[in-house]
């Protein structure tokens, strides 16, 4: 039996399409525990709107809506739009014809309504586990590359930190005694680290006790 770890979805945000009210809200308040956010929306309009406003990880869509096709929504998307993201296409249908364009779509994966909330879960941490591996071999190897950059090995606990904080905008925020507080190192030791940081421009301060951490300057070490 495999045994999967769900408490990675917490880091995914998930757009889900779906014209009927009641299971659209009730689908959207079961995933609201497991996933960071539930765009819900009832047309393809709105979740147009929503992909050009918020990241979207993976999209949950009924195939047959109100007046328009689940389909041919993610056809706009991946042939006029130039737009890629994961998705999950739900049905009451098992018409073949729907599940041939959806394979030709490159669908990740499809689920019969009643939507069982299990089957779902499962289904989303199998498309998000290769993008928290990407982002974890990334991770590291960001830590590995910063660290040939510095000299001193006592800053090394110093980088994981940071890299480990990360926001979604690639910002860590914290002041010289939030991370003395963390981590047992002298404030002269901190602040050497952090200037050589920013002479190489991988750590740019953008605000009070907040540094944008720049990836690219890393190519030029």
């Amino acid at each position: 039996m495999i045994t999967r770890n769900l408490n990675i979805l917490s880091g995914y945000n998930v757009l889900y399409l779906e014209d009927d009210d009641s299971l659209l809200h009730q689908t959207k308040d079961m995933l609201s525990d497991f996933v960071k956010n539930v765009f819900a929306v009832k047309t393809s309009k709105e979740a147009l709107e929503v992909i050009k406003k918020e990241r979207v990880d993976v999209i949950i869509s009924d195939i047959l809506l109100e007046n328009e096709n689940g389909i041919d929504f993610l056809r706009e998307l991946k042939e006029n739009q130039d737009i890629h993201i994961p998705t999950i296409l739900t049905t009451a249908h098992t018409d073949t014809k729907y599940l041939l364009d959806a394979i030709k779509l490159k669908v990740e994966n499809y689920i019969v309504k009643p939507i069982n909330l299990k089957e779902l879960l499962n289904t989303l941490h199998d498309i998000v586990l290769p993008l928290t591996q990407e982002k974890e071999i990334q991770k590291n190897s960001n830590v590995i590359r910063t660290i040939s950059a510095i000299t001193d090995s006592k800053q090394v606990e110093v980088i994981k930190c940071i890299l480990d904080d990360l926001n979604e905008q690639n910002e860590f925020i914290a002041s010289y005694s939030d991370i003395m507080q963390k981590i047992s190192i002298s404030k002269p030791t901190l602040i050497k680290l952090f200037k050589e940081l920013s002479e190489k421009k991988i750590l740019v301060k953008s605000a009070h006790k907040t540094y944008k951490f720049n990836e690219s300057a890393l190519d030029v070490i």
